[in-house]
């Protein structure tokens, strides 16, 4: 397998508590990646580093993600490029409260993309960046989960997202693409039909 161990590493430490469905859609990510990365067709990435921290619940019984710290070099259309994702749990933002009355607060992820001493693209998001692919119901009771690069396409750097219930099965994949000037667009990825379908009647 030509998947780098740093990659590994951050697919076992990060999402290892997340559910099936989600597992199910990283490691097809995985596989898309490693059939990518042994072809030759796709450009090398040539480093990965990640920080992480664990999850935790302060004395107000918030319950609050890790910090995820990860920074990525790759190659596309023949430039280096470097990929910064910091993703880190908000008590500005409104807390989301489970059905079973837990309550969590919800992450922000800064992304900034360089090319050389370059810059590319900078942004903050939160889930509020999705509502244009994601309704309004669905994010109301959800948390911005996580980013992490996928590929590289001839449209651009593709990124996946995705916004979730907290510790349930109900979550939308989001894939966003950053062009070379720096333009963004996202669509929703179809990966959680049954769940999402019979939440919304």
């Amino acid at each position: 397998m030509c998947i780098s161990f740093s990659f590994c590493f951050f697919a076992e430490r990060y999402l290892g508590k997340l559910n099936m469905k989600k597992l199910i859609y990283l490691q097809l990510l995985l596989i898309a990646m490693a059939g990518a990365a042994c072809s030759g067709k796709k450009e090398n990435q040539s480093e990965d580093r990640q920080v992480l921290l664990k999850d935790s619940t302060d004395a107000q019984g918030l319950q609050r993600m890790q910090i995820s710290k990860s920074e990525k070099d790759i190659q596309y259309k023949g430039k280096d490029y470097h990929i910064f994702l910091l993703r880190t749990p908000s008590d500005s933002l409104p807390h989301v409260a489970s059905d079973q009355g837990d309550v969590y607060l919800d992450n922000q992820i800064v992304l900034k993309l360089t090319r050389g001493g370059e810059h590319v693209f900078s942004k903050t998001f939160t889930k509020k960046s999705f509502s244009s692919v994601v309704d309004e119901a669905f994010l109301a009771k959800s948390i911005l989960e996580g980013m992490v690069y996928d590929k590289t396409t001839p449209q651009g750097i593709v990124l996946a997202a995705s916004i979730s219930y907290p510790q349930t099965d109900l979550y939308v994949p989001v894939s966003i693409t950053i062009t070379a000037d720096g333009r963004m667009s996202m669509q929703k990825e179809e990966l959680m039909e049954d769940a999402y379908a019979e939440d919304s009647i």
